[in-house]
């Protein structure tokens, strides 16, 4: 494709008038003016067609295969000329799917050699899924600069959005690092949880309770139960993926994503710990399951089925998530459900669906704090419309507390964290179960 550029326009915007007062002023010689178009004309279709070829170039992008979500990342588009190569050179990616560029699609290259050149395109990955790269759009002026010279290349390349795993990789390490000092392989942590391990003598230090009375009277000395962490324990990570965990976004990212990434790092320790994780994914009906597995390298396997939660514009239906939750386990087990809420009147189904489930298992509720309702009652007012946005924000807070209190009342176990830290107190709540025995 070949148009003109912005010094041709103005040129031919410029020609005009003088043509025109030419005309005016010595009619004679009108066809000076004329003559003067017809130059301007004739030299950009010269530029169009002299200088560098974008029919003798050749491009491709170089980018990850998948990112996270959240996570920027760069496409590199790399451009090879078989010949004469343009002094300038402007290229512009077309990408579709999930993704944002907060710098724009395009981007002026930078030439590594005489004929090649690279231009880097900052993307950001706002959602789950697939994101295609579909065209590659070259541009470059003609020695005048009168002209551009656009071609486009079509591309079949796809970027694989996936769970967010940063916290996995940046913190797990440091969430188990009492295996680090035992090695890779798996040690009983003796002193920890409330499964008998062993007698021994009573040492300073010790907890007092330990002490077996019965048996330090028959031996005329102290002696101490030692315990050890519980392992093969259950842990289900229920995630809600309904409306209300979509949209809005928190930080830029749906609650929901937060809530996978937390999930994440909470099965990537407890597999490391020992115990078997499963998970499950709902809406309006169930939408993702696996059964509890075991083992590190099981941790790829949680990985895949958390890539397939979709998002969902449905209403969560808490009763019949929770029925076939209980009904697909056979032990007891600490579920997690990651979820959300307005209002009381929305949260009565799940606190009754809740109540069936503590009869036999552990429960413990992850929400997301509401930094906006927040901000919204902590902003002084400077319009009577923000009293009005205070009091309403005040309003749905209290309904809020309601129901995390009643929850607490109930015996279950909640957190409510900001998002960014979500995953670590999660990982902090599920450990300090594990080091009472309440599990």
């Amino acid at each position: 494709m070949i148009y003109p550029t912005r010094l041709a326009i103005l040129l031919a915007a410029a020609v005009a008038p003088v043509a025109l007062l030419i005309g005016v002023m010595v009619p004679a010689f009108w066809t000076a003016g004329l003559a003067l178009l017809v130059l301007l004309v004739a030299l950009s279709v010269v530029d169009a067609f002299a200088g560098a070829s974008l029919r003798r170039a050749s491009a491709g992008i170089d980018g990850p295969k998948s990112v996270g979500v959240g996570e920027t990342f760069a496409l590199v588009a790399e451009v090879r000329f078989d010949g004469a190569a343009p002094r300038a050179l402007e290229v512009a990616i077309g990408v579709s799917g999930p993704v944002a560029a907060p710098l724009g699609y395009r981007a002026r290259a930078e030439w590594r050699q005489p004929a090649i050149a690279a231009a880097a395109v900052a993307l950001k990955a706002e959602r789950r899924g697939t994101a295609g790269i579909e065209a590659l759009w070259l541009r470059c002026k003609g020695p005048l600069g009168l002209a551009w010279k656009q071609r486009q290349i079509r591309l079949d390349q796809a970027v694989l959005i996936t769970p967010d795993i940063r916290p996995v990789r940046e913190k797990g390490a440091q969430m188990v690092n009492r295996d680090a000092m035992h090695g890779q392989i798996a040690q009983l942590q003796i002193g920890e949880g409330a499964e008998f391990e062993a007698l021994a003598d009573y040492r300073p230090g010790m907890d007092r309770r330990s002490i077996d009375w019965k048996t330090s009277a028959r031996h005329t000395m102290l002696i101490a139960k030692e315990f050890r962490t519980e392992r093969n324990n259950h842990v289900v990570m229920a995630v809600d993926c309904g409306r209300a965990m979509c949209e809005p976004l928190v930080d830029g990212l749906p609650r929901v994503d937060r809530a996978v990434s937390a999930a994440l790092l909470t099965a990537f320790v407890a597999l490391r710990d020992g115990d078997r994780v499963g998970l499950f994914a709902f809406d309006s009906r169930p939408r993702a399951s696996s059964r509890p597995i075991s083992g590190p390298r099981a941790f790829p396997m949680l990985q895949r089925v958390a890539a397939g939660i979709d998002y969902s514009a449905h209403e969560t239906n808490y009763t019949l998530a929770m029925a076939t939750l209980a009904e697909s386990l056979s032990r007891r087990s600490l579920i997690i459900f990651f979820t959300e809420f307005a209002d009381t009147i929305s949260a009565e189904l799940m606190l009754g669906a809740t109540g069936a489930l503590l009869k036999r298992h552990l429960v413990l509720f992850v929400v997301l704090r509401d930094e906006e309702l927040e901000a919204l009652t902590a902003a002084e007012p400077a319009e009577p419309e923000d009293v009005s946005r205070a009091v309403m924000a005040a309003s749905l807070l209290r309904e809020r507390r309601l129901v995390l209190t009643r929850l607490r009342h109930m015996g279950v176990h909640v957190i409510e964290a900001a998002a960014d830290q979500a995953g670590p107190a999660l990982v902090n709540a599920y450990l300090e179960l594990k080091r009472r025995g309440t599990l």
